[in-house]
């Protein structure tokens, strides 16, 4: 029996690690056009980039920063058994995640109202470098909001099964998932950030 749980422990970790690299395509795929145009377009994305406001993007960093922490606590609260600890570590991600996409929600709502947006007029006017670095921005900054939806619905699931018991001391393989989803979506924004908003 033991063996057993042990093989489905590999196996779940196993496939988490194969579906985060799909993950790292993905990005790694946005980042390569990104290097791409920033060499042809330097000049036109430096102008962009400091269009951007890079408080708002070092908000965004410390909040990311501060979740994957604490859901990290949670991961060490269920091996100690700590269910009530696992659900209010779970809950401060999750008020993380809300914080980072209102933030981005401002952002993004600031930029469209100065028409600052793919296929605006004011940037159909402006030099093609900067049309492709927004173009990019709002790809790769709004599938990245995608990730962070989706990590702290997955993440507000998980804490419904920790109240439930089924994730415990003994069995903790979903939250450990979890969190390794998370510390990815972390890990991405921490590319993202000087990207675009510390481009020179």
């Amino acid at each position: 029996m033991n063996q057993t749980a042990h093989k489905d422990y590999f196996g779940a970790k196993l496939g988490m690690w194969l579906f985060l690299f799909t993950e790292l395509l993905l990005f790694g795929g946005l980042f390569l056009l990104y290097a791409v145009y920033l060499k042809r377009y330097p000049h036109e994305f430096a102008t962009a980039g400091r269009q951007l406001d890079w408080t708002l993007g070092a908000a965004n960093t410390v909040i990311l920063l501060t979740s994957s922490l604490s859901v990290a606590m949670a991961v060490t609260a269920a091996q100690r058994g700590e269910t009530r600890r696992v659900m209010a570590m779970i809950g401060g991600t999750i008020l993380c995640a809300a914080g980072f996409m209102s933030i981005k929600y401002f952002e993004w709502s600031a930029k469209i109202g100065h028409g600052i947006y793919p296929g605006s007029e004011q940037l159909k006017s402006g030099p093609p470098g900067e049309s492709v670095f927004f173009s990019l921005y709002y790809i790769t900054t709004g599938i990245h909001g995608l990730h962070v939806v989706i990590g702290a619905l997955l993440l507000a699931w998980i804490a419904l099964k920790a109240r439930s018991g089924a994730v415990n001391a003994s069995d903790y393989i979903l939250l450990e998932n979890g969190a390794l989803y998370w510390h990815l979506v972390d890990l991405i924004w921490i590319f993202i950030f000087p990207l675009y908003y510390l481009v020179l």
